[in-house]
Order: C-alpha cells, then structure tokens, then sequence
C-alpha cells in the first residue's frame, strides 16, 4: 500500500538536506579559461569551504588524463584588489600564475608539486601591493596585471604593471591615469594593449572607457583609441579574437549603450561599435570581481552565454546551444578541431546540480556533444526537493506603477504535505550589491528552507542585473527606498494570491541586502523577523568608513555626501530606532572591511535597548561573507533556530542552544 505524505506543520518537516549539506564536499567552481598557448588545457578553480574556505586551482588535459590540482596543497588563491578580489589567477603555455592569500604576492608553478617561483618584491607592510587580472605576453616574458598599492597614505593607488616572469621580480609600471583600472588583455601578437578605467564617483557598471594602446617590451606606445570618454555607457570584458587563419586579431568589447550589455567588434580605426551578440539580454554581468567573462573568440568563431532573466543560454555564431545548465559563470573556448567544430568549456549549474565543468564540442551546422569533465558533487538528494523557482513580476511602488521581478519557490517535500487550509511562512530574500540578481541555479541554501516548509522568494528589486541598463539605473537616488518596496511588494504579492501566510513573512539578506533588511524592518511593519548578515546600519558611517571601490558608490544610490547628508540620515536604520518592533538575528565577519563590525553592533545595541529580541554572531576570522564550513553551518543553522523560536515553529533539526536578548 502506498502512504501520502504525512501531514506535519509548515517549518517542522523533517528534511535531508542539513546545514552541514551546504559545505561538506563542496567546491564552487569559477573562471573556466584555457590555455592560451595549448587551449587542450583547462584550468579551473575551485574554492573549498571545509578546507577553511581556501581556493585551489585545477588542470584537465582535454585530450586524455584526469584532472590534478596544480597549486600546492597549503595554497589559498586569493586576491584582495577592491577587497572582493576574482581574477586572482591565470595560465600561459603550461605555467599558472597566482596569488597567494596570506601575502598578495604573485608567483609561479610550472607543474603540481613543484616550488612556486614568487614573482614580485614583499611590500613593506603585509598585504600593502596587491595584483590581479593578469595576462602575459606572447613572448612569455611579462605578465601585464592590475597593481594595487596601500602604501600612499591616502587611497590606494591602482595601476598597470608589468611583472618579469624569469623570478628577478622586476616591476615595469605601465600607466596610471585613472582611479581604476581592470581588465588588462594584450593582443595575440603582443603588439597592442587593452584596457578599461574609471573614475570615481562611478561604479564599473555605471560609466567606463576602453583604451587601446600600441605596446611591446613593457612599455605603452601611443594612443590608437579610446571610448567612452563621454561617460555615457558601461564597457567591460575587452578580448581579442586571433581571427581565423590569414585575418587580423579583432578587439571585443561588452558595452550597455543600448541598454543590454550586448557584444561588440571595435573598430580600431574610428571607435565605432559593430554589433556582434547583441538584443534583449546582457552578455556581461556587474564587474563586482575580476576575472569573469562570459563570451569567447577563437578561429573567427564567436561564442556567448545570453540572458539572466529566465536562465542563461550560449549562443555560437549566433546559433543557440542545448545545454543543461540555466546559470553559466565563465565561458572560453578550449579548440578548434579539426573538422572545424568549436569545442566550449564553461562553469555552469542548473537547478538541480551545483556547478560543474563541461565541454561542449558544437559543429558547424549547430549540433553539439556535452561531456562532463568535473562534475558537480553528488548530493545524494532526490530530485523531487530540487525544484525550478517560479519566475514572478508584480507591482510594486507608492502607486503600484512599476514593476519588479523575483523566483519564487514553494515548500516542498514529498514525504510532508501542510494541515489543511494552514500557509506557509514566506523566507524574503533580498540578494547584496545591490547590482546584482537572483542565482538561477540551484542552491542548497534555498532548498535547506523549502524541504523544511517553509516558502522562499529571491527578489530582483529595482537596481538588479539582468533586465537592461534602465532597470538597473531605477535604483539610482532610490536606495533604501526602491528595494525595500520591492522586497515587501513580493511578500504581499504571494500573501495576496493564497501562496503563504501574511502573519508570518521574514526577511533575510547580507552586505547591501542586509541593509534592506534592516530599512524594511524599521520603515515598515510587513514582516514578523529578519536576519541581517554584515548589514549596513548607518549610511553616513558607510560613507566615511568603506574601502575605494565602494568609497563613491552611494553618491548615485543615494546622493552625494555630504551635499546630502539629510538623505542619508533619513535612510539609515540606525536613525529608525523606533520603527524596530520585529525581533532579528545579525552575523558578523570580525574582519569585514567592507562593512565593519561596528555596522552591526550599533544595531544590535540598540535593539537590545528597546527590549526588541536579537541574537548577534560574531565570527573571528571571516571578512565580508562566509568561507569557513563551521562558520556557514553555525550561520544557517543559528538563522533557523531563531526564526523557530520567533514564528512559534520548532524544526525537526538538533539545533544548537541561541542566545536571544529580550526573549
């Protein structure tokens, strides 16, 4: 006789997938590239968090042979150029070049197991020249990197260098004329030098120029083109196409001029942008970290990952590939074979598997061949916890005029079913940035909630990537405001349509997200608790307490400072003391330059003043986000006790005791 599923109360369903899930063997996978000189090499990284949260990187020798990891096995492959670091690794002709963590000194392997050779002096301070981004030479002999130095007194000083690859640790400097610089990419026959900069008070994603240089011997010659110098459009992801045999390399360039970041040639000549992937989907994404790119050339054949709006498809030659996948990270094409097919490799993942490394072998009539070359870990889960969000568009602001976007995913578990005529509680949660988006993959951390009973939506508020410039560009001015009307727009959407239940609604969200948590709890009276990872309480401390990158950055989403000190006042929750009625949990990086501990201590003393529940977790040695698998473990599991014990659900889990003040 077959049972239903047994009827138990929403939030107390027995589940599968613990906390412990989300860490244990797992490997995100990140900045797929192939080898430049022999593209039948992969490399890849992989970061670990039950390895204490460090990076390794990875080879696959495509034409035979298992993968090895090639960095040491002490290694941690990190950079902290802007502090969010990404593109902190890159291989040429067999080698891999790298940054170790412990001191932001750049070194090379040649083989795994072998002593790196370290490439640049130490600074005079620890961490003090940091690097990132690089690519070398043709010749083999410099490897051109963006260098950040801490040693000036005042703001960093980011530059381009170019760094001896024979161990003298010599250090050419090749320009310097910007706030910012990434993205340094020499063409193939080392002639020329590509790059992008930008100024404060913009975001790379606001406004950026492209510039083009002759170049040879580690030095710049002149000037052949520079875009963008009116500021008017986001360009990112330069690279060369070799072209095919007897053509000339071609430059590429993402660009958002006509709203989607589409896929450009440059016409070295005249500046002019010539269309190659573009229409109603974005190419690049929010250059928050170097390192990612999301299109590839190779032999005349262009290819490109499209989309973010319902997942993610890639595009050869203007032809759509079959994937699996509806969330692609990086892309690069390994060969050409020689029956002219184009053969891909990519990170991608979809909504029921983690990333993995594939390789798609595509000919020219448009046929493609998938094969796995790292997979994802296995889970051990069934298939029917893993499920496809439902992608949602509602009203939302003062008069319900606009609108905003989220994914939407029910509770679900085949062995539990809800009691009759009870709804869900809803999970909000509200993704950092802001410029960023909802993961269209799938993720643990998403279903940990949902086989559990309890509902989830991750909302794309006004200010997220993948909806066009305009869409992103709604944010501006808006901070704290547009995002919070959002967030709470989408829980009375669902409440509204019979999805969940209005009395029991929370919020969740870190960095930037924490800080809509924190605006939505204390200006609005829509939800029963919140948990706020290394959210921003105070704006204006924000401002005068934040590293460069970030230094400028809420002069277009709120205002300038201190011009508009008033409207930093007024968004702060910190100044909202009073609106703080809904109990919350905060989570603490001890070592967060992005945003302080201070940040959440002031909030966190000040609920506890009011007498309003709060729990505070302050974890030594994590910056801005969470690597150690202890850590995200105690993080999630703390999260769940405290929404229990505030909603009136006890979870079927073994949960750690919480210290909750004022309850």
């Amino acid at each position: 006789m077959v049972r239903g599923p047994e009827v138990v109360s929403y939030g107390e369903w027995p589940s599968p997938v613990t906390a412990a899930c989300l860490v244990q063997g797992a490997a995100g996978i990140s900045e797929v590239v192939a080898d430049p000189v022999q593209p039948w090499l992969l490399w890849w990284a992989e970061s670990r968090p039950d390895e204490g949260g460090r990076t390794a990187v990875m080879r696959c020798d495509l034409r035979g042979g298992e993968f090895q990891q090639v960095t040491p096995p002490d290694a941690n492959v990190r950079t902290l150029v802007h502090e969010y670091g990404g593109g902190s690794w890159w291989p040429h002709d067999r080698s891999l070049y790298y940054v170790e963590f412990a001191d932001q000194r750049l070194r090379r392997i040649d083989q795994p197991g072998a002593e790196p050779l370290v490439l640049t002096t130490e600074p005079p301070e620890p961490r003090a020249w940091r690097y990132a981004d690089g690519r070398v030479t043709p010749d083999g002999r410099w490897s051109v990197c963006v260098q950040e130095r801490h040693d000036s007194g005042g703001e960093p000083a980011n530059e381009l260098v170019a760094v001896a690859t024979d161990g003298s640790q010599r250090l050419e400097t090749l320009w310097s004329g910007a706030d910012f610089v990434m993205t340094p990419r020499v063409s193939p026959d080392g002639s020329m030098l590509a790059w992008i900069s930008w100024d404060h008070p913009n975001m790379p994603w606001d406004a950026t120029r492209l510039h083009v240089h002759e170049f040879g011997d580690a030095e710049l010659g002149p000037e052949v083109q520079v875009l963008g110098r009116g500021g008017d459009r986001s360009l990112c992801e330069p690279g060369w196409d070799p072209g095919a045999a007897g053509s000339d390399p071609r430059l590429m360039v993402c660009s958002d001029h006509d709203d989607w970041w589409g896929l450009y040639e440059v016409s070295l000549d005249s500046g002019h942008l010539l269309p190659v992937v573009v229409g109603d989907f974005d190419v690049a994404t929010p250059p928050w970290v170097f390192g990612m790119q999301r299109w590839a050339a190779a032999g005349g054949t262009v290819a490109a990952v499209v989309g973010m709006g319902s997942g993610d498809q890639i595009l050869v030659d203007g032809r759509t590939v079959p994937v699996i996948d509806s969330s692609v990270s990086s892309l690069t094409i390994a060969r050409d074979a020689p029956d002219g097919a184009a053969v891909l490799a990519y990170a991608g993942a979809g909504y029921r598997h983690e990333p993995e490394v594939a390789v798609v072998r595509v000919t020219g009539d448009g046929q493609a061949e998938r094969s796995v070359v790292k997979p994802a870990r296995e889970l051990g889960l069934g298939a029917d916890l893993l499920i496809e969000p439902e992608a949602i568009t509602f009203p939302t602001g003062p008069d319900g005029s606009a609108v905003a976007h989220a994914l939407y995913f029910p509770p679900t578990n085949p062995a539990c079913a809800g009691p009759p005529g009870d709804r869900p509680p809803l999970l909000v949660t509200a993704h950092g940035g802001p410029t960023a988006a909802a993961r269209r993959q799938l993720q643990l951390g998403v279903t940990f909630w949902t086989s559990r009973g309890i509902a989830v939506v991750d909302v794309d508020y006004r200010g997220s990537t993948g909806y066009g410039r305009r869409y992103r560009r709604a944010l501006e001015g808006a901070w704290g405001v547009a995002d919070v009307e959002d967030c709470v727009a989408a829980a009375r959407f669902l409440a509204d349509r019979g999805d969940v239940d209005p009395q029991r609604l929370m919020i969740r969200g870190g960095s930037a997200g924490g800080f809509t948590v924190l605006a939505a709890l204390a200006l609005h009276d829509t939800f029963a608790a919140g948990a706020s990872r290394y959210g921003i309480a105070d704006l204006e401390a924000l401002a005068a307490d934040t590293h460069k990158f970030e230094s400028r950055y809420l002069d277009r989403l709120v205002g300038p400072y201190p011009e508009a000190r008033d409207v930093y006042l007024a968004r702060s929750p910190i100044h909202h003391l009073d609106g703080f009625d809904a109990p919350m949990i905060v989570l603490q990086g001890d070592e967060d330059e992005i945003v302080p501990p201070a940040q959440s201590e002031m909030i966190v003393d000040a609920l506890k003043a009011r007498g309003v529940p709060v729990a505070y977790l302050l974890f030594e040695g994590e910056q801005h986000g969470f690597r150690s698998a202890d850590n995200i473990v105690t993080a999630l599991e703390a999260e769940l006790a405290f929404f229990g014990r505030i909603l009136g659900f006890n979870p079927a889990d073994w949960l750690p005791d919480l210290d909750i003040a004022g309850l």
